[in-house]
């Protein structure tokens, strides 16, 4: 959730070798050929070579109007998506709001903001970043203290209208009675408002359905279930999935396979799952095998102990984040679904991120991480966001928070995933996986730049390394046992890293 508010609520060898790695590394593929993007194979992302993908990403969300990030030093240019990719970002979670798609009537697209979002997506597609695009909403509207939806859809109810509108500090303007009925009647379709929402979806997927490096569709960031909201603290409240968020991610669905029947379409839970140990309840989709479940994970003791509360423990978000890592793959396999932690952190806590990274491992779960830059982020009660103290100088980087975010990690699988672990203190990382003779593409991992100052030892079992370069290894299976990869820092007078040139 970007904010940690709610957690505050109760509780090869020679040249042959190389020149094989370069043509299996490489996705050898036609001008006529579909664009590189990722499926849902079980509980998996996979790319077009067959290789599971694991996302290590960020969270690029620009909530002010024109709701895209400007081509400034301060905003997002070609350097930032070479940055994050030279720390092996390989994922973003990029806002297309509501409100930029379809600022002046319903599904009548407004093609300068397109042209933003667009601009982003390629410098990152030209880096082979994942993009899931995700429509951002925090208290609906400015009007409430906000952002999220065109101004055209800001219907204040009655009684409510009659008095100015109560502009609450994120994030207490959700729980007045004017934005609360304001959800409910979206949930209602009053106002033809959610086919109004499911048609900005329809005019998003017809602008990217053949977007490269596309990972789907995130329909609704934290949806707010309306008046029964301490229920949903409590209970989850099962039956407003039932009543209202299933049927309203159902409808988002169906306009967005009018227009794009392949790409994955990623639904949220209520907004509490994301802070509270609370069950949530999306149940599958006849004939849908693309759904994914995008998850928000932030552990409450994190909020508690930044405002020096008593009681409060960070090291009791090891409990936390392995529970609702679990609860997120049990929700997936209930709903035929993915699921990405696409939100965490939000904090400078870098004990906090080291321990939702290494759950995330253990869990072998891709994130997104939020957030790259804090863009003077309006709704937000914790301002220790980004990675950067000055948006606009990449040399003001949190170091210390970085190197717990940047890890190495297997980016992409030929296989199945088994067990991965690093350690962010001495940079010690071990993976198993169970090769697939199927996929000719090699398993690639990302080195990171920030543990190894002597470069690294490898020592692979089961298979070989088939090209290795400063960040990057490309390992290819000798059979069909499983294979180990064990990478761990060389000590001074060791040959460090090197060899063949980095391939993707």
């Amino acid at each position: 959730m970007h904010r940690i508010w709610k957690l505050a609520l109760p509780a090869l060898g020679p040249v042959l070798g190389l020149v094989l790695a370069l043509v299996v590394a490489m996705p050898a593929l036609p001008a006529s050929a579909d664009p590189p993007q990722l499926r849902r194979e079980g509980r998996w992302l996979v790319d077009p070579q067959g290789r599971v993908v694991i996302v290590h990403g960020l969270n690029l969300v620009y909530k002010h109007a024109p709701y895209a990030p400007p081509a400034t030093a301060a905003g997002f240019q070609a350097r930032d998506a070479r940055w994050l990719a030279r720390h092996g970002f390989n994922g973003a979670r990029v806002g297309t709001l509501w409100a930029g798609l379809t600022p002046d009537a319903p599904g009548r697209a407004d093609a300068a903001y397109l042209s933003k979002v667009q601009r982003v997506l390629d410098l990152l597609a030209k880096q082979r970043i994942w993009s899931q695009l995700d429509m951002h909403q925090d208290q609906w509207h400015e009007t409430y203290g906000g952002e999220g939806v065109p101004d055209w859809a800001v219907h204040r109810p009655a009684p409510y209208d009659v008095l100015p509108p109560v502009t609450a500090p994120f994030p207490t303007g959700y729980w007045t009675p004017e934005v609360s009925t304001v959800f409910d009647n979206f949930w209602a379709g009053t106002g033809g408002l959610l086919d109004a929402w499911a048609g900005a979806w329809q005019v998003a997927a017809e602008e990217w359905r053949d977007q490269p490096y596309l990972m789907g569709y995130d329909l609704l960031n934290e949806p707010w279930m309306g008046l029964e909201w301490t229920l949903c603290l409590t209970t989850g409240c099962p039956d407003s999935y039932r009543a209202e968020l299933q049927p309203a991610m159902e409808r988002g669905l169906a306009a967005v396979r009018e227009v794009d029947p392949d790409n994955i379409v990623w639904w949220e839970p209520q907004q509490f799952a994301g802070g509270q140990p609370l069950d949530t309840f999306f149940e599958p989709v006849a004939g849908e095998d693309q759904l994914g479940f995008s998850w928000h994970s932030y552990c409450p003791d994190v909020f508690l102990e930044s405002q020096g509360l008593p009681g409060s423990n960070v090291e009791n978000c090891w409990d936390f984040a392995r529970g609702r890592q679990e609860h997120a793959l049990e929700q997936a396999r209930t709903m035929r679904a993915v699921p990405l932690m696409s939100e965490w952190g939000a904090t400078d806590n870098v004990r906090a991120i080291e321990i939702d990274a290494a759950a995330a491992d253990e869990a072998l779960m891709g994130w997104t991480h939020w957030a790259y830059k804090r863009w003077n982020d309006p709704t937000t009660a914790d301002t220790a966001q980004g990675l950067f103290r000055d948006d606009a100088d990449p040399s003001s980087v949190k170091r210390d928070k970085l190197r717990v975010l940047v890890r190495t990690y297997a980016q992409a699988t030929a296989g199945t995933p088994l067990a991965m672990r690093f350690d962010a203190a001495d940079g010690t990382f071990r993976y198993r996986y169970r090769p697939d003779p199927s996929i000719t593409a090699p398993t690639r991992i990302f080195v990171s730049p920030l543990h190894y100052p002597d470069g690294f030892r490898v020592r692979v079992e089961g298979g070989r390394v088939v090209s290795r370069s400063a960040h990057q290894l490309l390992v290819a299976a000798s059979s069909a046992k499983v294979v180990t990869v064990r990478v761990a820092r060389s000590t001074p007078g060791e040959p460090i890293a090197g060899g063949a040139r980095s391939t993707r």
